[in-house]
């Protein structure tokens, strides 16, 4: 779990990036930007406001040979043995970036390279190397006084509410490629960004477990319990699933399985659904792992737990409680309708 409000740019580099494909150049500034109170705050927002806002999904730095042949790694890890080597190793970041911008879609823009203290990461306060760039650019107006009127100017710059890359390189994990955390809002070319630049593979750790074990289970409701027996139980299946990592710090399948899948027969249709899908998420051979909280709230939020009826009726189930909708929701069907129906049980309506 990472936490930015009390982190520090300690110093930062700023150049510009072309498209080498376009002949376009690059831009090295010879000293460091210094900053103010009014641009560091302004940069804090704009850089940090989208990894507040992303899911936690984690990367590390890679290579098929070996990580100390990743570029970036041997960058990041004289920064962080040294930072006040950011400046120049920033040039050999925005070099290594201008070499990878070959394809005629990717942008040129500006390129900021910064070396950040207090970041909190799983608790435990660290230091990391920021890396972001801006690339779209918007027409904004400005007005000027010239003598008894008031003239409008058409300038063009970036929108500080949305960054257009960025990536965290946290000083923690360094000989498995350190930890890493990558946001892109322009997904035309994140090839460019993720593989050709940063090179990285997915981390497995417990927040990648636990967000693909409940993916997968999302899909076996869909996919078996649903046709199996009826939305009701699909719903209620994925209730008691959240609910089973929400109050287990450690997962174990056997345990998850006879607590979870109410109706035995289900259970050997689970395991096979496993081997079938299980390489889809990469949770073929998992069975034990450490559950991160933080995956269970974000998938809480993203599950749907609602019946939609053809008939414009909407049935919401609880997530906390799921025993309540097995006590007091039954299906029947109606012969003289010929429709089938849901019988809601309760004492009173409560107020709003």
């Amino acid at each position: 779990m990472i936490n930015l409000y009390s982190t520090q740019i300690e110093s930062i580099a700023l150049h510009r990036v072309g498209n080498k494909n376009k002949s376009e150049g690059i831009f090295l500034s010879a000293e460091p930007f210094s900053l103010n109170d009014e641009t560091t705050g302004l940069l804090k927002e704009y850089f940090f406001k989208p990894f507040r806002e992303k899911e936690e999904s984690y990367f590390r730095l890679a290579n098929e040979v070996d990580v100390e042949f990743n570029t970036l790694f041997k960058i990041a890890s004289e920064i962080f043995e040294d930072p006040a080597t950011l400046h120049s190793n920033s040039k050999k970041i925005a070099t290594h970036l201008f070499e990878q911008s070959n394809h005629p879609h990717i942008k040129s823009g500006e390129v900021y390279v910064a070396h950040l203290t207090g970041v909190m990461l799983d608790n435990v306060k660290v230091d990391a190397l920021g890396i972001f760039k801006s690339e779209l650019k918007h027409d904004f107006l400005q007005f000027e006084e010239k003598g008894s009127n008031l003239e409008i100017l058409v300038q063009q710059g970036i929108n500080v509410n949305k960054l257009d890359k960025g990536c965290l390189i946290f000083n923690v994990n360094k000989e498995e490629g350190y930890k890493v955390l990558s946001v892109d809002s322009n997904r035309y070319d994140t090839k460019y960004w993720l593989e050709d630049f940063l090179a990285v593979d997915v981390l497995a750790d417990e927040n990648f477990y636990t967000k693909n074990y409940l993916k997968f289970c999302q899909n076996f409701a869909k996919d078996v319990v649903l046709p199996a027996e009826d939305k009701q139980q699909e719903v209620l299946f994925m209730n008691r699933a959240v609910n089973h990592f929400a109050k287990n710090d450690e997962f174990e399948e056997t345990s998850f399985m006879n607590e979870v899948i109410e109706n035995p027969e289900l259970i050997p249709e689970f395991k096979h659904y496993k081997v079938e899908k299980g390489p889809k998420y990469s949770i073929e051979d998992v069975s034990n792992f450490d559950i991160a909280n933080k995956a269970v709230s974000d998938a809480r939020r993203k599950i749907k737990n609602v019946i939609n009826l053809d008939t414009n009726i909407q049935i919401k189930m609880d997530f906390i409680n799921p025993e309540s909708a097995d006590k007091f929701v039954e299906k029947g069907w109606d012969e003289e309708r010929q429709m089938y129906y849901y019988l809601v049980y309760f004492n009173k309506e409560e107020k709003s």
